[in-house]
């Protein structure tokens, strides 16, 4: 009986916070207390937290989020490495958008940078399935940065927008980086010779890798963590070090070396020495090389997991236009990216009207006053 009245009071109680919940608005901090115990279970997205603190105001925040569903329509496209400068401006729900072209093996890097520590920019990437667009990562909005592994190559959308009333300047940087270091010391991409795919054999058989050209000696090193499988001589492959990237990760193959540093079942870091750059098996009558594949469920192009790239800064990307409507020069192609190697979709005439979104380089990323967004060179505008 003891035990059946203390059930009985604990369901009172609890029936009774959650009647509070409902009933007082004013009941602030038991809210706040309440929603993250629920948060806690069904773990919301930053948007759909930030929803909340429109509760007494559902019309301003159902602009904003339509502005978003919206851009997810948007095909502008970047190539990669990408700067873009502007401003931020209040409440007119600008969402900035861009399509990338990314490649297993790469790392999509991107962030936003502006003048404020408080709020919030809200920054997601999707990957496109074939029949919709599916979200594969999102920033957080106080800190929004994103390092994406690319799993699967294919069309992605990053999509970057400020909370309500953000009034920043802000640059956007987009880049992509390997995902790998690279595995001959001392050596970049210049090194590769021979690439992925090309005929072997009187094109009996595919080059399943890339031949990377250094002195014989040069040491081959990690390109990851990971552990050591099979070493020593066989095949075509010459003396070889297998390399294993975490448990179910994958292998790493080095092929030709002259010799052979670590043994079998090794745990080693990326930048470890593995071996040396030579031309056994049957890279003999050729110059020195390192054979390097890479196999997951079957080879796949290990140019991406390695190919350096450049940074960017924001010194790179000159601002010479703020953010506001301008007035077009005369007859001007509208593009789909920031160059003249991009699509023409539409065009303007003299005096038409666009709002600059932001500036990357001698490009201009805006939006018509019919709401369509493209790219449109700096010298056409007044």
């Amino acid at each position: 009986m003891i035990m059946k009245k203390r059930y009985i009071l604990i369901l009172s109680v609890t029936t009774t916070l959650l009647l509070l919940t409902f009933t007082c608005n004013s009941c602030s901090g038991l809210s706040t207390g309440l929603n993250k115990i629920t948060d806690a279970i069904t773990n919301p997205t930053a948007r759909e937290v930030y929803a909340r603190e429109f509760r007494h105001n559902q019309a301003l925040y159902d602009a904003w989020d339509s502005a978003y569903v919206a851009s997810l329509n948007d095909s502008l496209e970047v190539a990669l490495p990408y700067g873009e400068r502007g401003n931020f401006n209040g409440r007119d729900n600008r969402v900035y958008s861009y399509l990338i072209d990314m490649q297993e093996g790469e790392v999509l890097s991107s962030s936003v940078t502006f003048d404020s520590v408080h709020q919030r920019i809200f920054m997601d990437v999707y990957k496109w399935d074939g029949l919709a667009w599916q979200k594969a990562d999102s920033s957080d909005p106080l800190h929004p940065i994103i390092e994406l592994p690319i799993e699967t190559s294919g069309s992605y959308k990053l999509i970057i927008q400020p909370e309500i009333e953000v009034i920043s300047d802000f640059f956007i940087g987009i880049s992509k980086k390997p995902r790998y270091g690279f595995p001959v010391s001392g050596k970049g991409n210049s090194a590769v010779m021979s690439f992925w795919g090309v005929d072997r054999d009187g094109g009996k058989r595919r080059h399943e890798g890339i031949d990377i050209f250094a002195k014989k000696g040069t040491p081959v090193v990690a390109a990851t963590d990971g552990t050591v499988g099979f070493t020593g001589e066989r095949g075509i492959g010459g003396k070889q070090v297998w390399l294993r990237e975490g448990l179910l990760g994958n292998s790493l193959y080095y092929a030709h070396l002259d010799s052979i540093a670590v043994e079998g079942g090794t745990r080693v870091k990326a930048g470890d020495t593995l071996g040396f750059v030579g031309n056994t098996g049957n890279a003999q009558f050729t110059p020195p090389h390192l054979h390097f594949g890479i196999y997951k469920n079957g080879a796949v192009n290990p140019l991406p997991f390695v190919y350096k790239t450049e940074n960017i800064s924001v010194m790179q990307f000159p601002k010479t236009f703020n953010s506001g409507i301008q007035k077009v020069k005369g007859r001007a192609n509208l593009r789909k990216g920031p160059a003249t190697t991009f699509a023409a979709i539409g065009s303007l005439g003299t005096n038409d009207s666009v709002y600059i979104l932001g500036q990357a380089k001698d490009w201009l990323h805006i939006e018509t006053l019919t709401g369509q967004k493209a790219f449109l060179h700096k010298s056409l505008l007044r």
